[in-house]
């Protein structure tokens, strides 16, 4: 399943449109050989479509890259869009642990420092750092809207 979100055109300066497209669980669904490669096949023909901006890629800090993870890495590579990983569950490590946490991930995927945001949906860390990020893959700036507090 791919989901389609379209982010309010207020967030973008005009003629912009920014859409989301949300990969849910591909690295836990149980799913067979066939509906893998269907998936793999959806992820290849979006990523290929003309207007994609950017991949924000999103990865558990607290868990090495999958399998599954691995093989998003090569595709997402594949395709040559850039990757923005946003590294969640920040708040759940100590902050030591988590700068190593994060220099062992941006060493076994590759990335470079500007690639990865550490983030946190609870405490707020990083989400304004992220949603900069995203306005810049989308060409611009994306203004936070009233009452909104994610990116």
């Amino acid at each position: 399943m791919l989901n389609v979100y379209l982010v309010g055109s207020s967030l973008l300066p005009p003629p912009r449109s920014l859409y989301l497209l949300d990969l849910p669980g591909y690295g836990y669904a149980r799913a067979g050989k066939a509906q893998r490669a269907g998936f793999r096949r959806l992820v290849h023909g979006v990523l290929r479509r003309p207007g994609v901006a950017g991949v924000v890629w999103l990865l558990d800090i607290r868990h090495d890259p999958s399998p599954e993870d691995r093989a998003m890495q090569d595709t997402l590579a594949a395709a040559g869009v850039p990757v923005l990983a946003a590294l969640t569950k920040g708040d759940k490590l100590p902050k030591g642990q988590r700068a190593r946490r994060l220099a062992a991930l941006r060493e076994a995927l590759a990335l470079d420092v500007d690639q990865v945001i550490v983030t946190s949906a609870r405490s707020g860390d990083g989400i304004a750092d992220l949603r900069d990020a995203v306005g810049a893959l989308g060409g611009g700036t994306l203004k936070e809207e009233r009452g909104a507090n994610r990116a």
